[in-house]
């Protein structure tokens, strides 16, 4: 007979499903009562400070650390199931301290995952040369640098076409060129249809480059959604910053004093920089058209994502001392 993968749970649409998930290490509360949906072919940031519960989270979803309670299925299965076993060699994972065996070849340590996790070593070659690998494919790895075994680490994640990708840290190491050729191989595997979990420090580079993204603090996520509804909902004011000709801050003062929340300051250059409300923005743009050739440039700059993890965690904290934001 032939051997059939089970069907997937029918109670899971989504990629990855979380419920109530608790993970406690003595009084350590590391993942406290998450709920979390992510869906099919979406690229998904989890961002949070060190200790706030990411890397435990993402262990729960893979399986290797058991939750102290709640449920959570993957590829729709559940990760304690009795078919998770088979679902795992659909997904791929990158940790973020990847451990290589010095004495193998990159070629070698490929194709000893690949029999690890029941993939074809004839995809090897061109995974390595996926990742910009092949022309140093039989050297021993000890000779790699740290980004080099970097690569190697994400060419293991892609062995037998995941469906769902965890990638932890995934650019550590990497130059500027590697880190666009990682993000545009992510780009391609998005269009496929593949889901994809990331998580990062470098929040700059997430921005621009995820669906949507959770911010998680002290065990529990504090924030869920896009880029732009977290601007939305934390309600950051905007920066302006204005080139202005000589005298013509003096005949902008009376306007812009007359819209309630704008504070100014004056840096170099002649620039005047603006924080303005977010539903204020339409107001000071009529105050600054009202200007004429005295404006000689704007910019308007959202708040970047580092500007809002850095936001929400000081709410956090006049939450946490009882102070009302």
């Amino acid at each position: 007979m032939a051997n059939v993968s089970p069907p997937p749970d029918r109670a899971a649409a989504e990629a990855i499903r979380v419920r109530g998930a608790v993970r406690h290490f003595g009084a350590v509360r590391a993942v406290d009562g998450v709920d979390l949906d992510v869906q099919r072919g979406e690229v998904f940031g989890l961002i949070g400070h060190n200790g706030a519960g990411k890397s435990t989270l993402f262990k729960m979803m893979l399986g290797l650390i058991e939750a102290g309670a709640g449920e959570i299925q993957v590829a729709g299965h559940a990760v304690n199931g009795r078919h998770f076993r088979v679902a795992r060699r659909r997904i791929g994972y990158l940790p973020e301290n990847v451990v290589l065996y010095d004495n193998l070849s990159g070629l070698e340590t490929l194709r000893f995952f690949a029999r690890l996790k029941g993939a074809a070593s004839h995809e090897c070659p061109a995974l390595l040369d996926r990742v910009g690998l092949s022309a140093v494919a039989t050297r021993p790895v000890r000779g790699y640098s740290k980004g080099m075994r970097q690569r190697l680490g994400f060419a293991q994640a892609l062995l037998g076409a995941p469906q769902v990708l965890f990638l932890d840290e995934p650019t550590n190491g990497l130059d500027p060129q590697a880190i666009r050729d990682f993000y545009a191989t992510l780009h391609d595997l998005r269009s496929r249809g593949v889901t994809i979990l990331i998580t990062s420090h470098i929040l700059a580079e997430l921005q621009e480059r995820v669906d949507r993204l959770a911010i998680m603090a002290s065990g529990r996520i504090c924030a869920l959604g896009s880029v732009a509804q977290l601007r939305e909902r934390l309600d950051m004011p905007l920066q302006f910053d204005l080139t202005l000709a000589d005298g013509a801050e003096t005949s902008l003062t009376p306007g812009l004093s007359a819209v309630p929340g704008v504070s100014t300051t004056a840096i170099e250059g002649g620039v005047l920089r603006l924080h303005v409300p977010r539903q204020l923005k339409m107001q000071v743009l009529g105050v600054l058209c009202a200007a004429g050739p005295g404006l000689r440039d704007l910019r308007i700059v959202e708040p970047s994502l580092e500007d809002l993890f850095f936001g929400l965690r000081h709410r956090a904290d006049m939450a946490k001392d009882g102070v009302p934001s």
